[in-house]
């Protein structure tokens, strides 16, 4: 199997596998929690987004991984983890806390999309090995980031998605 092939395979059975959990025990679990804590645990995992700044780290990633992909996709990440932080940190602030809410949401999910268009236009899947060290991010964590932008999304537009609840 060439790099290409595995790198898709990986990517398309992250999401698979992200998708059977979130709904076997994701969603029954944000659905029994009120609006705001369901949003503050979708912040929760966004905030370690600052991760994504590991991508600029000579030694991790290839040199040759191309700049393009690389900043944009650690630049975007820590953006969506630092909205996602205060968005935390202003939860008894509702106006506040419902902006950053939307804010980490558009940012990261922006990012996620561009992150894949560079992806393509690069030819990143076969060169997934100059990913070095950060060759799982796409492949394990990436999924989860977009099915919970999704969620949350889902909770932002139809708040009686979360029955009984305020």
């Amino acid at each position: 199997m060439s790099t290409e092939v595995v790198f898709q395979t990986h990517l398309v059975l992250g999401y698979v596998a992200w998708l059977l959990c979130l709904g076997a025990y994701g969603l029954p679990w944000l659905r029994s929690m009120d609006r705001v804590a369901a949003q503050r645990v979708i912040a929760t995992l966004h905030s370690f987004r600052f991760f994504g700044l590991v991508f600029l780290v000579p030694g991790v990633v290839s040199p040759n991984l191309p700049a393009g992909f690389a900043m944009f996709a650690a630049y975007g990440d820590f953006a969506t983890g630092v909205l996602a932080m205060l968005a935390l940190l202003t939860v008894r602030i509702p106006q506040l806390f419902w902006a950053f809410v939307v804010a980490f949401n558009l940012v990261g999910t922006v990012d996620l999309i561009v992150d894949y268009y560079h992806a393509v236009q690069l030819g990143l899947p076969a060169r997934a090995g100059e990913l070095g060290a950060t060759y799982a991010i796409p492949i394990i964590y990436v999924p989860l980031l977009m099915i919970t932008h999704i969620v949350a999304f889902y909770f932002l537009v139809r708040p009686g998605a979360i029955p009984g609840k305020v």
